[in-house]
């Protein structure tokens, strides 16, 4: 399953060559997977059984410059599910185009909040992660 958001390039996403700046599109990124997570209902599930996400690999690929005015539609959703990890496949287009600013593998953890430790992914926790991915 994958998610959409909108984000408007505002004068203070930009550096000095008038375009987003590149640590911005970590924030606009982390803003598309927080949205992802709460349409899914993904972060109650977790807070209540002392679970939490911890990013552990982030690879993104700048394809072209995004300016003040655009609107970016970033779609996320889940590539893969390992044993202990997960990756969520990032896409930034601009509003209603083809047209790739950027795109990103994010690799996930399930950290148990007792332990601070990576968790097994498998039973209740699998099956909510296979339902975000579906």
């Amino acid at each position: 399953m994958s998610h959409r958001i909108e984000i408007k390039v505002r004068g203070y996403h930009l550096d000095l060559y008038r375009h987003v700046n590149n640590a911005r599109y970590l924030e606009f990124l982390e803003e598309a997977r927080w949205s992802f997570l709460e349409s899914q209902g993904s972060i109650d599930f977790l807070q209540e059984r002392g679970y939490t996400f911890a990013l552990v690999n982030i690879n993104i690929n700048y394809r072209r410059a995004a300016y003040m005015g655009e609107t970016l539609d970033i779609t996320t959703q889940v590539k893969s599910i390992g044993n202990r990890s997960c990756v969520m496949r990032q896409l930034v287009t601009l509003k209603g185009s083809a047209t790739v600013v950027a795109d990103a593998d994010v690799v996930f953890v399930i950290v148990d909040t007792r332990t601070e430790k990576s968790a097994v992914l498998e039973g209740d926790l699998r099956a909510a992660l296979e339902r975000m991915a579906a």
